[in-house]
């Protein structure tokens, strides 16, 4: 897992209250593109991708990488969570951290499933890397987003403009394996 370091990946599904976070499969092909090719989803992310585009391109079976969590409820994909480094950052505040990332269906918004979700995800983060902080980035019109950032422990570190619009950084600090 270079992505994320030396983490075991995949790991074992995620279980939460009401939530699983698990590899994608087959069956999260029709979800996926939803999800790719939602203007809502996209508001704050530069806009969907076509649907005959995704419907083209996305094979069978999507992707699985390290770090990318679909988000199961009743067995239905709703979202996906993303941890992940990302190579040469536009910001050196987050230069070689894991940056957190989530899209979620509108249908599944507003039921505190982002945060349950986040949540569990960077439990495992922490257990599996300890000591490693997380940054994430988002639009500061994104009011949703913002308060998430706030409720999952993300403090301000800078704000930037970029694609036409005001970006917040935000870092998560590490946390520590009790002694």
């Amino acid at each position: 897992m270079t992505e994320l370091g030396s983490a075991t990946w995949p790991p074992a599904p995620i279980k939460t209250e009401r939530l699983v976070l698990r590899e994608s499969e087959a069956r999260d092909r029709a979800a996926f593109i939803e999800l790719l090719a939602s203007p809502e989803v996209h508001t704050y992310l530069g806009g969907p991708r076509p649907r005959d585009e995704l419907e083209r391109e996305m094979s069978e079976a999507p992707e699985r990488w390290p770090g990318s969590f679909v988000v199961d409820l009743d067995g239905a994909m709703i979202g996906q969570i993303l941890l992940r480094r990302t190579p040469g950052h536009s910001r050196p505040a987050a230069e070689g951290k894991a940056d957190l990332g989530y899209l979620f269906l509108p249908r599944a918004w507003g039921f505190g499933y982002a945060a349950e979700a986040c949540a569990a995800a960077l439990g495992w983060f922490d257990a599996a890397l300890p000591g490693e902080p997380v940054v994430l980035t988002t639009q500061t019109a994104n009011a949703g987003s913002m308060r998430l950032a706030a409720k999952l422990g993300f403090t301000e570190v800078e704000r930037f403009h970029a694609w036409d619009s005001e970006q917040w950084l935000g870092l998560r600090s590490p946390v520590t394996p009790s002694a």
